[in-house]
């Protein structure tokens, strides 16, 4: 019982730590000379039913981009997708090593062929084949590339809540985004960078001749990137982009295992560096990376001590209304945590009617995550897999 209380509350003070200490920071912004030169990379591998709503709406930007500014990376020729980025007289990038199956790879070969022709960028916009951008969002981000921030990461809503996993997989970013990284943000904190929908500064581009993060979840390793090299970013809630979310729950499974799996790779490459760089500022968000997740495992733990103490010393009976106390509990929580993250987000496309049924649904969906934990452990094999996309 004491041991059991001990992780839990230290489960507990860590999570409370992790929510003062962003109000504790120092990361300031250098002022760097912006030319208004920006290019947009989508990786695309096989993404023609929705790749064609993603130019259109780069091509109504009000912001112009030039077309040749856009790069479209693909794995081969044959690929449908091809014809319908030269319908709009785009570039296309054609992959040559498929043994690198990774995003990371892939925006890599694209902007190694840009250097190589000696072009130069302001700043680097990355988007999936199924995004679509809002008339205003290059023009939003601008504001934050001329305020000097090295990352800027713009507004993900969703193309689809129609069902309860793709409005929960949507509510997944709004946690990320709407309820940790808008207080982060307000403390100049670095941001967590999920999925696309971001821009990166072109001189970084630059200095590291690609693009260098190439884990399962490129993009949280370069959020502990930024961290370790304290790079600034910023959340524009105004530049909007709509992304699909998956619709059948074993896809989103598969989804949110590589997600995890990608979280613990890139920590074991990144953390051990970030805690040797206390001492060189940006201080609360190394300590925010460095505890991390700990917290809920630690209580889940804890959680899971008590509970085996109690099958094996207490009766069947008293076991199975504790367990069913602390479900409850736990589910409760879940439910008042999903209120908040709905109430604050007044952009989200979602109904009033899906928003009462993913109040309920959401603390499950949550609670999943610890399976995709287990898969994620006994799974060796888990891969950049392709997740269909269709939703226009």
């Amino acid at each position: 019982m004491v041991i059991s209380l001990c992780f839990v509350v230290v489960g507990v003070v860590l999570l409370v730590f992790n929510y003062v200490i962003v109000m504790f920071n120092t990361n300031n912004l250098r002022k760097r000379k912006n030319g208004g030169k920006y290019c947009i990379l989508i990786p695309a591998r096989d993404e023609s039913k929705v790749i064609e709503n993603l130019l259109i709406s780069i091509e109504n930007q009000s912001r112009k981009i030039d077309s040749k500014d856009v790069y479209v990376i693909t794995e081969s020729k044959k690929d449908p997708t091809v014809d319908i980025v030269l319908k709009y007289k785009m570039n296309i990038v054609i992959r040559k090593d498929l043994n690198k199956r990774r995003k990371g790879y892939a925006l890599d070969d694209a902007i190694k062929k840009i250097l190589g022709k000696k072009l130069h960028y302001d700043a680097y916009f990355i988007f999936d084949a199924d995004n679509i951008l809002d008339v205003d969002y290059i023009k939003e981000m601008e504001k934050s590339i001329n305020l000097g921030y090295d990352i800027g990461i713009g507004y993900r809503n969703t193309k689809n809540s129609d069902n309860l996993v793709s409005a929960a997989s949507a509510l997944t970013f709004s946690m990320i985004n709407t309820v940790f990284n808008d207080r982060k943000n307000k403390y100049h904190n670095n941001l967590t960078i999920s999925g696309t929908g971001y821009y990166i500064r072109g001189y970084l581009v630059e200095k590291w001749k690609g693009f260098i993060f190439h884990s399962l979840t490129e993009d949280y390793e370069f959020t502990l990137y930024s961290v370790l090299h304290n790079l600034t970013s910023t959340y524009n809630k105004k530049a909007i982009f709509y992304d699909e979310q998956p619709t059948d729950f074993k896809v989103s499974i598969k989804q949110r295992t590589r997600w995890v799996k990608g979280y613990f790779e890139a920590r074991g490459k990144y953390i051990g560096k970030i805690r040797r760089s206390l001492g060189e500022g940006n201080f609360a968000s190394k300590m925010y990376e460095i505890i991390g997740v700990w917290p809920f495992i630690l209580i889940i733990i804890g959680l899971l001590i008590y509970l085996v103490n109690l099958w094996i010393t207490k009766s069947p009976s008293y076991f199975l209304i504790n367990l069913g106390i602390i479900l409850l509990v736990v589910y409760l929580s879940l439910i008042i945590f999903t209120g908040v993250m709905l109430k604050k987000e007044v952009k989200l496309k979602m109904d009033l009617s899906m928003k009462i049924k993913v109040l309920f649904y959401n603390p499950l969906f949550l609670a999943s995550y610890v399976w995709c934990l287990i898969l994620s452990i006994f799974n060796n094999n888990v891969g950049w897999d392709k997740i269909n996309h269709d939703i226009n």
